[in-house]
């Protein structure tokens, strides 16, 4: 089993939402954008308390079109992204920021030491981390760094499972999963 470096959390705890006006473009929200085979990836980097680090990752449609980084941070994490998306191999190295909680943090930290083309059942990163897979999945639908943090690794002990809070079986979020999955090149679940 390859294993991924523990990611790095620094910066504040806590969620910072971003409020949008509504003259702006919800791409705005984004310091760039990546086209994906799926859609695309926005990068949010961190403002005031959490200057200098990745802020969020999200997983966006194709009705989003890609966004040049506005930073040198962002056009770092933009070039991860984009290598990673033609190589499953490449391995992150951003600086992203302590968001979550204790316990989604150690849940996050056991993820990240699955290594590409592996995969875990909530059950098992459950008694990895003593605690229960629907906890685990809660961690997972919360995880902020997705790619980074690639809890797409993460399985139902029948099946796929749900993915970014979604069961939705044809649902975007599930076809993500399931890209990224054949991508590192584990077989269909």
């Amino acid at each position: 089993m390859k294993r991924n470096a523990s990611p790095q959390f620094a910066g504040i705890s806590g969620k910072n939402d971003t409020n949008i006006s509504p003259y702006q473009s919800p791409s705005d929200l984004f310091s760039a954008i990546v086209a994906a085979p799926f859609g695309a990836v926005g990068v949010r980097i961190g403002t005031e308390a959490m200057s200098g680090y990745i802020r969020e990752l999200v997983y966006l449609p194709h009705s989003f079109a890609e966004k040049a980084p506005a930073d040198a941070l962002s056009e770092r994490a933009a070039e991860q992204i984009a290598a990673y998306l033609q190589n499953p191999d490449v391995q992150f190295s951003l600086p992203l920021a302590a968001i979550g909680t204790v316990f989604q943090r150690k849940v996050w930290a056991q993820i990240s030491a699955i290594g590409r083309g592996d995969v875990l059942t909530y059950g098992e990163v459950a008694r990895l981390v003593q605690s229960a897979p629907r906890a685990v999945g809660q961690a997972c639908g919360a995880n902020w760094f997705p790619l980074v943090i690639p809890c797409h690794r993460v399985t139902a002990a029948g099946g796929l499972g749900g993915f970014s809070h979604s069961d939705a079986v044809d649902g975007f979020h599930v076809g993500v999963k399931r890209w990224l999955l054949a991508h590192e090149g584990v077989a269909d679940l």
